[in-house]
């Protein structure tokens, strides 16, 4: 499946976009909120397997529907060391089904869901994550990465 096109701004207000990542690994994760016990999990997760994803050579970048100033709070307070994209009306999350309904102790909400996507050189995404576990979850992607490359 073509992976859908996108234009955010990080944390730094430097603008990304799919095009520019043509002909390399993207590791496109979507969390909740900036700044929350699993989001930081996961941010911080990604942060310390970056180094192996990148000798892989993949690119991550975190979505999330916080502003630009709310990334740059939580990139500074955990060092983290990727781009975070801001996707303030959730356009972004919703073109790649990772935003609806979401049921929190029996209160319905809408918000982003926590979902990562592999895209390939080519923009396809080659492998989807739906259910994660924040703890292991970039060990997880650079395992499929090895296994993508190796075929």
């Amino acid at each position: 499946m073509k992976a859908p096109t996108f234009t955010l701004s990080d944390q730094n207000s430097v603008s990304h976009n799919l095009e520019q990542y043509k002909g390399h690994w993207l590791v496109l994760y979507f969390y909740p909120k900036d700044d929350t016990p699993g989001c930081t999990t996961e941010a911080c997760n990604f942060r310390d397997q970056l180094g192996s994803l990148k000798a892989l050579g993949a690119t991550v970048l975190g979505v999330s529907a916080d502003d630009v100033d709310s990334h740059g709070k939580f990139a500074t307070k955990y060092s983290l060391n990727f781009p975070l994209l801001a996707d303030a009306g959730a356009e972004v999350a919703k073109a790649y089904g990772a935003y609806g309904d979401k049921n929190m102790y029996g209160k319905i909400f809408t918000g982003v869901f926590r979902h990562t996507f592999l895209i390939n050189p080519e923009g396809e995404i080659i492998k989807t994550w739906k259910k994660v576990s924040v703890d292991t979850h970039a060990a997880d992607v650079a395992k499929v990465l090895q296994e993508a490359q190796a075929q």
